[in-house]
């Protein structure tokens, strides 16, 4: 990128909730699509002014001063691009649309350094080095499968993380549960990290606001075919409050706990049962605004093999 065409000349007026707050946390709050410490390098460099004076970063803001950010593409992340097969249900200029396998991880992290979903956008689309994680708005756990969103600019990145925070983009699962859910509901309880295995999320006092909503597709003998809507959006959430109600995910290798075979289940669902490896979750439906035109869009992804195949021999064992 050469210097003409790289930066953007950003301004915004510190409102009064922002007053008397250093300089730098006031520019992270109006500028979130930034990182505090490029946000703070950019202050000591003279690219965010205040009322046209310097100011630095631990330096107070009053409220109706006019803040201006001259702020540069630079790549935000040190992962690599990596030719990984991509299902792309939709694209234009701002936005893609992923359909995830399960298995595929979404973030690079330990134990899984390369090889993921952020990694494949990155050899599609260089240009998402400059956007936060690669332009992934939200996330998917590694074994659950289905629909992603991600911007393709820092201004759509803005836009679609401002609309997931005002809860306006739905997001809609399909599950197999342990066990005869009897109605619908709702799970409404707070979720934090496990007191004492670290890897794993649980239902704690304190935890991050968490509401799951559920609803009855099909019974079978002894599980449960799910519609699920999030109003939040935390860490392994419908897992961890399907296990908090005692319907645990099939599969699921954390929440699930041991397996459950049915009294009399045909050789064929014991088989399924025992074979079914991942968390029963798949991200079905996605509705969101688009972020030029305000136009409301939906994509919807059918149910992955496995999960078909277990509902069918499911049906077919109720029969019996």
């Amino acid at each position: 990128m050469d210097e003409t065409t790289d930066q953007r000349l950003l301004t915004a007026v510190i409102p009064a909730e922002l007053a008397r707050e250093r300089f730098d946390q006031a520019l992270a709050r109006l500028f979130p699509e930034f990182s505090r410490s490029r946000l703070q390098q950019w202050i000591r460099e003279g690219r965010a002014v205040v009322e046209g004076g310097v100011r630095r970063p631990r330096d107070r803001v009053l409220e109706g001063e006019h803040v201006e950010l001259c702020a540069r593409a630079e790549p935000l992340t040190e992962v690599q691009g990596q030719e990984i097969p991509l299902d792309i249900v939709y694209q234009d200029s701002v936005l893609l649309v992923i359909d995830k396998p399960a298995g595929l991880v979404v973030h690079p992290a330990a134990g899984n350094r390369d090889g993921t979903l952020q990694n494949a956008l990155l050899h599609y689309d260089p240009s998402l080095a400059v956007v936060p994680r690669s332009g992934l708005v939200h996330r998917l756990d590694k074994d659950t499968s289905g629909l992603l969103v991600v911007a393709r600019t820092l201004e759509s990145h803005k836009v679609l993380v401002d609309a997931l925070q005002a809860r306006l983009i739905e997001r809609e699962y399909r599950a197999v549960a342990t066990g005869v859910v009897t109605a619908g509901g709702k799970v409404d309880a707070p979720i934090g990290r496990h007191p004492s295995q670290r890897t794993r999320m649980a239902v704690v006092p304190g935890g991050r606001p968490a509401v799951t909503h559920y609803r009855v597709l099909e019974r079978y003998r002894a599980h449960t075919y799910l519609k699920l809507t999030l109003e939040t959006g935390r860490t392994h959430q419908i897992r961890v409050h399907m296990a908090q109600i005692r319907y645990p995910l099939v599969g699921d290798p954390v929440y699930g706990g041991r397996l459950r075979l049915p009294a009399g289940a045909t050789p064929e669902l014991v088989a399924a049962l025992r074979g079914f490896k991942r968390q029963a979750l798949h991200a079905a439906r996605l509705a969101l605004d688009h972020p030029l035109s305000g136009e409301r869009m939906e994509w919807r992804s059918p149910l992955p093999e496995d999960m078909s195949e277990l509902l069918r021999v499911l049906r077919e064992d109720a029969q019996a």
